[in-house]
This record gives structure tokens, C-alpha cells and sequence, in this order.
């Protein structure tokens, strides 16, 4: 499976310490590229292509669809609408933390996740281990600019609590 990501939850991997994790998943990583060269472009973005994330050039068709979402939801950013298109033209999964952006892809029938589902996909592999998880969850929902629903998190770290504890 390929997950188109946007920016926000690439940063949220890397705030709680799964960027280079997220790699070892059975999947592939992707972006557009009008998204890479906006906001990945230099010394971390040339990581993440180390790491192994796509930079996918979009159709013209697919700039068009990615202009009329923008002219659709102005809140969105331009990169954020450019993944959306990229996920909708090569039937992709999206990855976002954007209500807006999950809203519209949601409307054109783009299945859609955010960083809460890769911390689930992580637990099942195995990797980075659930104490990792943990941690990692809880410094990333210690964060000022955590924007994920702190039920869920809590969910979660109940869950990973449990695991830790069984003998």
C-alpha cells in the first residue's frame, strides 16, 4: 500500500521520535511534489528520500483537480492539496491530521488516516516496541502544537500501559 502524506504528520512522527521507524512498515511513503519542494526541500527532506519516501510528480489533470480543491477549502494549503489530488488520481491512501483536508478527501471517497492510525500499524508489527510507543506518544501529546484528540491518546496510552505491565 503507498500513504500520500502530508507535512503535518511527517512532523508529528518526527516529534515523537518514529520518523525513521515508519520506514520499516510494509508500505510506501509518498508526497507530491509541489508539497516536497514547498516544505520538505533541504536537509530533511533529503532524509526522508533516504529513508525511502517518494517525491511523485502529479498529471496535469491532477494539478487541476489540486487547484479546485484550494479554490474549494482556501483554508488548505496548497501542498495539502496537492496530496489530496495525488491520492485521489493514483487511488492512494491519504495520511493527514487536517479536519479540512480529511473532510474534502472523505467527500471524494479518498480513504484517509492520520498519525494515531500509523502508531496503530506500528503496534501490530512490533516496531518500535510498545514501551517506545509509549514514550513516544506521550512526548508527541505533550507537545504544544499537539492537535490529536486527546481521547484517543489517552486510549492509547492506557493500552500501551497494560501491555508494559503484563508480566
Amino acid at each position: 500500500m503507498i500513504l500520500v502524506s502530508d507535512t503535518s504528520v511527517l512532523i508529528d512522527l518526527e516529534r515523537c521520535g518514529f520518523l525513521e521507524t515508519i520506514f520499516a512498515l510494509p508500505h510506501e511513503f509518498a508526497v507530491p511534489d509541489v508539497l516536497y519542494h514547498r516544505e520538505l526541500k533541504g536537509e530533511w527532506g533529503e532524509r526522508l528520500v533516504g529513508l525511502g519516501l517518494r517525491v511523485e510528480e502529479i498529471s496535469s489533470e491532477g494539478v487541476k483537480q489540486a487547484l479546485r480543491y484550494r479554490s474549494e477549502r482556501q483554508a488548505l494549503s496548497l501542498a495539502d492539496s496537492f496530496a489530496l489530488a495525488l491520492a485521489k488520481q493514483r487511488e492512494w491512501l491519504l495520511l493527514t491530521g487536517d479536519s479540512q483536508l480529511r473532510e474534502l478527501a472523505d467527500g471524494e471517497n479518498v480513504e484517509c488516516h492520520g498519525v494515531l492510525w500509523l502508531l496503530d500499524l506500528m503496534e501490530e508489527a512490533g516496531i518500535p516496541g510498545i514501551r517506545l510507543l509509549h514514550d513516544g506518544l506521550e512526548v508527541l501529546a505533550g507537545h504544544p502544537r499537539c492537535r490529536l484528540p486527546r481521547r484517543e491518546i489517552t486510549i492509547r496510552l492506557e493500552r500501551y500501559r497494560e501491555i508494559i505491565r503484563r508480566p
